[in-house]
């Protein structure tokens, strides 16, 4: 019986996720034992139009060649599987939606015209079907191969559905958000990571993208009670996973509260130097 053939490609993302396969070591050796690696550039395996059962794919559709890229990995396999947060919700550049592209460009580029971008950066579920997402920035290694291993069994692989706050309560890690006051988006963010950045004593940035039920809303007036005003609490959904749905809305609700609170400010100065103007 032949082995199963794994690729794995790379789209617009800094190659984090495929470093965090090849960190795993003996582990991946492991794998290759196990199936036909046919191409995976970072690992020396290279064949980009090798037809295999399973495509990884790290790295968001920013360009006009990813697009085509990503068509025709996902024709050329029979399973596709959207590695890290750029190939689930776009990543960070992702932001770059919301402003004026070639505004952007021109400020960093000598020569913008030689840019070639697409009109949006989106994750690959906005262009082909996707079997399966495992999110992360950058993904867990140890994540893809249980993945690998139920894909391979026939299995659909149980998501993560559990925030990082649960991770923290077994690895009894101290509240960054209720003991230490700063504004972590563990609440609200599915688990993954291993809560890295609790454990050290520093608050979740939301690397893993939304839990399965991600309370927002309650989130944003904790942050409120922090001390954050809106337009901060808008930049706590606006880092990796700022191309998530829920995430995007929670901070263009923030936006909106900040534009209303600075309409508000403004009417009672103009109302104030009337007053003062009168008397």
């Amino acid at each position: 019986m032949a082995a199963p053939r794994i690729a794995v490609h790379k789209l617009a993302s800094c190659d984090g996720c495929q470093l965090a396969l090849l960190n795993l070591g003996e582990d991946l050796l492991a794998l290759a034992e196990a199936v036909e690696i046919r191409h995976f550039v970072e690992a020396g395996w290279v064949d980009e139009e090798a037809e295999v059962d399973i495509a990884l794919v790290e790295g968001a559709v920013s360009t006009p060649h990813d697009a085509e890229r990503i068509r025709a990995v996902r024709a050329r396999s029979r399973l596709l599987v959207a590695v890290g947060a750029c190939a689930t919700a776009g990543g960070v550049q992702a932001l770059r939606n919301e402003g004026d592209l070639d505004a952007w460009l021109g400020r960093v580029y000598p020569h913008p015209e030689w840019v070639e971008a697409a009109p949006r950066c989106e994750p690959l579920s906005a262009h082909v079907p996707v079997d399966l997402e495992l999110p992360g920035c950058p993904v867990s290694g140890a994540q893809v191969v249980a993945a690998l291993a139920s894909l391979l069994r026939g299995a659909a692989p149980a998501p993560a559905r559990d925030a990082v706050c649960m991770a923290c309560k077994r690895a009894g890690h101290v509240c960054t958000l209720v003991a230490g006051g700063a504004p972590c988006m563990g609440p609200v963010t599915v688990t993954g990571c291993g809560a890295v950045c609790p454990g050290q004593g520093r608050d979740c940035y939301g690397c893993y993208g939304p839990a399965a039920q991600a309370n927002t809303p309650a989130l944003m007036r904790r942050f409120r009670a922090l001390g954050l005003d809106a337009e901060a609490v808008a930049r706590r959904f606006a880092g990796i996973q700022a191309g998530a749905e829920v995430f995007a809305k929670a901070r263009y609700q923030a936006l909106h509260d900040a534009t209303l609170n600075r309409e508000r400010l403004e009417r009672r100065a103009t109302a104030r130097e009337e007053r003062e103007g009168q008397g």
